[in-house]
């Protein structure tokens, strides 16, 4: 009985006071970037149904946005996921959620309802995908990124080391 309970606490002990902080990091920008790359790859997909319609800042042309979106979905997402230039990358998602709540709220996207308190509507998408955004900006790729490893390339090649230059990671 005595092993059962010392494998429980044990357990128990692992469960609560270990963190796994970057491999939560990894998993949250895999998850974004797999959600918000699935939205290009739609986009790319669909791009001569939806060019004429896209809507429109600063006065650009619809097609010459929806290129600049499919842009962002993919590359940013891909940088993202890989833990490359991560922080950097996070600011023109962040960005275009920000525009696509903007064009929700204001009902300039035709076919979409924002009154309603289901929980479906796709108001909440950008609201979500700027929260994760969010986050991962604050929080950094963490250690299972290639910004870390570039990192500890450049602390290496200057002849420094790494617990003195990096803060906890």
């Amino acid at each position: 009985m005595k092993k059962i309970s010392d494998i429980l606490a044990r357990i128990y002990l692992r469960s609560t006071g270990f963190s796994y902080s970057n491999m939560a990091r990894l998993f949250m920008r895999l998850f974004v970037g797999v959600m918000f790359m699935q939205f290009g790859i739609r986009h790319l997909v669909s791009y001569s149904q939806i060019a004429p319609d896209f809507p429109t800042i600063f006065s650009w042309e619809p097609s010459t946005c929806l290129v600049i979106m499919i842009t962002i979905e993919l590359v940013c997402s891909l940088f993202i996921m890989v833990g490359f230039l991560t922080r950097i990358a996070t600011i023109p998602p962040i960005l275009s959620m920000i525009a696509a709540e903007y064009y929700i709220l204001h009902d300039l996207i035709p076919h979409i309802s924002i009154y309603g308190i289901d929980s479906t509507q796709p108001g909440y998408l950008p609201i979500m995908f700027i929260g994760i955004y969010l986050y991962i900006l604050l929080a950094g790729p963490g250690k299972i990124s290639l910004d870390y490893m570039v990192s500890l390339f450049i602390i290496e090649r200057h002849g420094k080391d790494e617990h003195e230059e990096l803060e906890e990671v």
